[in-house]
């Protein structure tokens, strides 16, 4: 193994292989202590998410917790592109309706239970993922950004002037009490099945960020030249950072559909949530695990506390509030939440 700080060893077998060892060989317990740390803190948020709805039985309560898990799961799925690869997306609304529209579609035409309907709505979007990211993937900056604005719009119109999948109108799930459909009169069970998604997905984006392919899209990111000319198979780990991210995004697509019991182009091709996601990510922390759902914790109940507070009566105030909060933190934490505990040491 090398030195850390030095060189890798030049090997017979070219620059692929000694990039690939290096990112292998990197040392597991750099980190211990911050490592310890951020498990015993997520093993407090587990358990206090496990014992609040049994404390908090209140229905408005248990629903900012789970649009604050969306958000966070949401934020953690752009991340991988975002953050990690370092391709900003402000389009990542449309893998969510296509999530929530397999999901409905599939519910109302064929009676597919959402259990099988939810992974399919993931597998949907990451396979419109990998159509349209072949093209766009090779634009970056602010023209990667346009291009998934622009599919944005491009989806939205497409579903509009779709009849079967409701048009304009949008779809409905419909009203039942059925386990197996998950179809509930009671906002509870939604819940746990929230909670069990979150788990997965921070399961997952930590297993992928802590892998080779997370150590290569950190690569990606820093020098794209340079981690083509060590033998990186760019355009191969770019694309599977957006399918995945896709996928991780229709499959919470579905989970909202079936939660709203509704969906229209307006609501699932949106702009503006987007950028939510997109802003939960920053403010928390971009690049980093605990990031988004750092910053989801504090917006999403912001928001939602403001919106109630003053929205039938504060003439816009609690958006002036919500977007004073986004401001003063990007002018003194502009690598996010997550620098407060970082200030003495390095992410």
């Amino acid at each position: 193994m090398d030195r850390p700080g030095s060189a890798p060893e030049q090997r017979p077998d070219g620059a692929a292989h000694a990039s690939a060892t290096v990112a292998a060989d990197m040392p597991a317990d750099v980190n211990a202590p911050a490592r310890r740390r951020a498990i015993a803190w997520l093993l407090v948020a587990i358990a206090a998410l496990i014992v609040f709805p049994f404390f908090v039985p209140d229905p408005f309560s248990q629903q900012v917790v789970v649009m604050m898990l969306m958000y966070g799961a949401l934020g953690a799925a752009w991340n991988l592109v975002g953050g990690f690869l370092g391709r900003v997306s402000f389009g990542h609304a449309v893998f969510l309706g296509i999530g929530a529209y397999t999901t409905l579609l599939l519910l109302q035409s064929l009676h597919l239970s959402p259990w099988i309907g939810i992974p399919l709505g993931g597998v949907a979007a990451a396979a419109v993922a990998f159509v349209v990211g072949r093209p766009t993937l090779r634009l970056t900056g602010h023209y990667f950004a346009m291009a998934t604005i622009a599919l944005l719009s491009v989806a939205q119109l497409l579903v509009v002037n779709w009849d079967w999948a409701g048009g304009a109108t949008g779809v409905e799930a419909p009203i039942a009490n059925n386990p197996w459909l998950l179809l509930f009169r009671s906002k509870a069970p939604y819940y746990w099945i929230a909670f069990a998604l979150a788990l997965l997905t921070l399961w997952a984006t930590v297993a992928l960020v802590r892998s080779r392919t997370g150590y290569y899209w950190r690569a990606i990111n820093g020098d794209e030249a340079a981690a083509r000319s060590l033998g990186v198979p760019v355009e191969r780990y770019k694309m599977r950072a957006f399918v995945l991210s896709a996928a991780l995004t229709g499959v919470w697509g579905g989970f909202y559909a079936i939660y709203i019991g509704f969906i229209d182009p307006d609501s699932a091709f949106n702009l503006t949530l987007s950028i939510q996601i997109v802003l939960v990510a920053i403010l928390g922390g971009i690049g980093s695990l605990a990031g988004p759902w750092l910053g989801a914790a504090v917006l999403i109940p912001l928001g939602e506390g403001m919106r109630v507070a003053l929205g039938s009566s504060g003439s816009g105030y609690d958006l002036l509030i919500y977007g004073l909060a986004i401001i003063l933190v990007s002018l003194f934490l502009p690598k996010g939440l997550i620098t407060l505990r970082l200030r003495r040491g390095s992410a």
